[in-house]
């Protein structure tokens, strides 16, 4: 694919535009902010990576990997904006959630350990993870303003504060991971995933191909469930004051 048919694929950019001017949905600035933006990111990336894939050096990996975390948790920790230590509390999720993916892929030799393995891997699992992480807080602050008495009365009847937030809890992580539920149940059925479609048009053997994707289905169940269920169990001590009352008002 060269320039000139990247450039012709804005074309689709254009009718949304046209559609949202059509509609009056004022939409347009979004998604020409967003597009270009993406595609901005997307060569700054494409070039790093070639960097990196050059280099082939553990501290260059790392430092790759580091900064991919700490940009995913710096835009997760916009919903949690008010809870004491929220940006290090996602980012000890998100992190361990790579890491124990991770070491899983590479110390059972599933996968190579090369840069191109280990980054692109990466990337989908600290994305995913940084999706849930948002899903978990958006859903838990509503949650919690929906059921802020019930865990104010299990409180007052001697309760402590995981027995008072764990229904809370339990349905914030079940809500968070449904969209990544929803979405493997018609895969091959509905939707063809984006990275078997990538390499099926590369040339790759389709069975391969799908072979790689169930690798990549079950990796991402893994770490959505890993992330937000660290990421409860890191939080709820933080939405109660010292004397074990629910304190949310800083939570904008």
């Amino acid at each position: 694919m060269n320039l000139i048919t990247v450039l012709l694929s804005f074309s689709f950019v254009m009718i949304a535009l046209f559609l949202s001017a059509g509609f009056k949905l004022g939409l347009g600035r979004d998604l020409l902010v967003t597009s270009i933006r993406a595609a901005i990111q997307l060569l700054i990336v494409g070039y790093i990576l070639k960097a990196v894939f050059g280099f082939d050096r553990v501290w260059v990996i790392l430092l790759m990997l580091l900064i991919m975390i700490a940009v995913a948790t710096g835009n997760a920790a916009k919903r949690g904006k008010g809870l004491p230590h929220i940006f290090w509390n996602i980012f000890l999720a998100i992190t361990t959630s790579e890491a124990v993916t991770q070491a899983f892929l590479l110390g059972l030799k599933i996968v190579p350990a090369t840069p191109q393995y280990i980054i692109s891997i990466s990337g989908m699992i600290i994305g995913n993870s940084m999706v849930i992480a948002n899903l978990f807080l958006n859903r838990l602050k509503g949650e919690i303003n929906m059921r802020k008495d019930e865990v104010a009365l299990v409180l007052s009847l001697g309760g402590s504060p995981k027995q008072a937030i764990y229904p809370v809890l339990k349905q914030s992580i079940r809500a968070s991971l449904i969209p990544t539920v929803e979405s493997q149940r018609t895969i091959g059925l509905v939707q063809l995933p984006g990275m078997m479609t990538g390499q099926i048009i590369a040339g790759a053997d389709p069975i391969q191909a799908v072979r790689f994707q169930l690798l990549i289905i079950f990796m991402i169940l893994s770490a959505a469930s890993l992330t937000a269920i660290i990421l409860g169990f890191l939080i709820y001590p933080r939405l109660f004051n010292k004397d074990q009352q629910l304190d949310i008002a800083a939570w904008k």
